[in-house]
């Protein structure tokens, strides 16, 4: 059985500014985000992990440095945002006001809506996270690993692991820099261990 440590990036400058959908724009971690790292470094510094793994993306892949203790770090692009098309580097109350039928159709139907029009559907999303947790369950056989990715994804992922319908992947909360555990079965079943823990 493997098992995950799953975090979400620390606090970004696009988070700290009215909390814009920073998606695949390659965003830095404030001072704040990196405190937050620092003090998830501290609650796992006693975990031996098999690997470290990331999504590309600097606030991610900078959280994962500082909170295994500056392991070694594998990016993996199959951990990246989900793009968020032309809602990027915009509030949600911004991109509503300029556009709400296509914020309706995505919080209705985010399956196969692409987001901001021109970017992911959760589909996409949980199809490439899921193949990454497949392989990784493989992997590491009986193992624990640290997983640091974002927002969206992981809580697409969880979401559907648990049998949720995908449009209420916002009610999975994941704040900055917490840890969720989850195990995953040698069959592949999922079991949510912690959830957005400090």
């Amino acid at each position: 059985m493997l098992t995950v440590y799953l975090l979400r990036h620390g606090e970004t400058f696009y988070n700290a500014d009215g909390n814009r959908y920073c998606g695949t724009t390659d965003i830095g971690l404030t001072d704040k985000g990196k405190q937050q790292a620092h003090a998830a470094a501290e609650l796992l510094k006693d975990i031996r992990f098999d690997a470290v793994y990331s999504s590309p993306l600097q606030r991610a892949f900078v959280t994962a440095q500082i909170a295994s203790g500056n392991r070694e770090v594998i990016a993996d692009p199959r951990l990246l945002e989900a793009n968020f098309g032309k809602w990027e580097g915009k509030t949600r109350a911004e991109f509503i006001a300029e556009d709400p039928e296509s914020w309706q159709a995505w919080a209705e139907n985010p399956d196969v809506t692409r987001a901001g029009q021109t970017g992911n559907t959760a589909l996409e999303i949980v199809e490439r996270v899921d193949d990454f947790f497949t392989e990784k369950q493989k992997e590491h056989i009986d193992g624990k690993i640290m997983v640091v990715a974002h927002n969206g994804l992981n809580r697409f992922y969880m979401a559907w692991k648990l049998g949720m319908p995908l449009k209420n992947y916002r009610r999975l909360v994941q704040d900055n820099s917490t840890i969720t555990i989850f195990q995953l079965s040698d069959e592949g079943e999922f079991s949510l261990l912690k959830l957005n823990a400090r």
